[in-house]
């Protein structure tokens, strides 16, 4: 038998990838994606757990709170009541203000979403003079905090008649929403191919119906996405509802504060109310889950 046919058919190439570790290798790799899980679980559970202890304070008559904590309700499921919601959604007060939570919140998102696109729109596409210096404005005013702002338009409004109004809240949100918006939009408007858009010209589409039909199909996932963003910065606002706000009739977050007492917390209207005003921004959230995903994602891969 000669040398040659003894010796192995082929050998690996140098520099040509192997086995990662063979046996413990895999063990290993196997064990670091098991780990990996567990702590995303650990962690998911350990975030849902001041929202679990919510929502059990809030079904339980606070008296029953007084004996002890939200978790020995699981040993005594007969505390559960449905009480507090009811007094709750009996206060005018309350209701009226998840009411004005919505009137404020609602317009000052489809506000920011429509002059966003249009303004994103014409930065991304339209040639006139100035754009450029213009778009460093906005770029600008994005790091200019709402606090430097509230005097100044405190006094506008209040010489105007919009102070303590909710159209002055929504006013106020809007003007402070769209720089970032603006930015948002223009960036992603502006991925859309050129061909495209020219090939819809050339079909003789003008600007509002290329807008319309080319780009607002496929700038859905980002609109989406700002519109997550600006109704949960709306909704969960206290700083600007509590300067601008009626404060016979507060949003929700303001109703909610005014509640604390001062040697103590009205927990039967505190833990119902807090559990509402989180569950809205909760559902949206849920609900345009897969826009968001994909406008957060959208340009990862170019």
């Amino acid at each position: 038998m000669s040398r040659s046919d003894t010796a192995p058919a082929t050998r690996p190439a140098a520099g040509a990838a192997r086995p990662a570790g063979g046996l413990a290798g895999r063990a290993a790799g196997r064990l670091a994606g098991g780990a990996v899980r567990v702590f995303l679980v650990v962690a998911a559970l350990f975030w849902l757990l001041p929202t679990l202890g919510l929502l059990i304070s809030s079904l339980v008559a606070p008296a029953d709170l007084n004996e002890g904590g939200w978790w020995q309700v699981f040993g005594a499921p007969s505390r559960l009541t449905a009480e507090n919601y009811e007094r709750l959604l009996a206060n005018e007060t309350i209701t009226g203000s998840l009411l004005n939570t919505f009137a404020i919140a609602v317009p000052a998102t489809l506000l920011v979403l429509a002059l966003g696109a249009f303004a994103g729109y014409a930065f991304a596409w339209l040639e006139f003079p100035g754009r450029d210096w213009l778009f460093l404005v906005v770029v600008g005013l994005l790091v200019v905090p709402v606090q430097v702002a509230l005097i100044p338009v405190s006094e506008l409004f209040g010489t105007i008649g919009l102070f303590e109004t909710t159209a002055g809240v929504v006013l106020f949100h809007t003007a402070f929403g769209l720089p970032f918006a603006v930015f948002l939009l223009r960036n992603f408007f502006a991925e859309i191919p050129r061909e495209l858009l020219e090939a819809a010209r050339l079909d003789g589409a003008g600007e509002l119906r290329l807008f319309t039909r080319v780009v607002l199909p496929l700038g859905g996932p980002a609109i989406a996405s700002l519109g997550i963003f600006q109704f949960l910065w709306v909704w969960n606002d206290m700083l600007v509802a509590l300067v601008f706000a009626d404060s016979a009739h507060p949003p929700i977050t303001v109703a909610l504060q005014q509640q604390v007492r001062q040697f103590g917390n009205n927990i039967d209207v505190l833990a119902p109310g807090a559990f509402l005003s989180m569950v809205v921004p909760l559902v949206v959230f849920f609900a345009f889950q897969r826009q968001f995903v994909t406008g957060v994602m959208a340009g990862a891969v170019k």
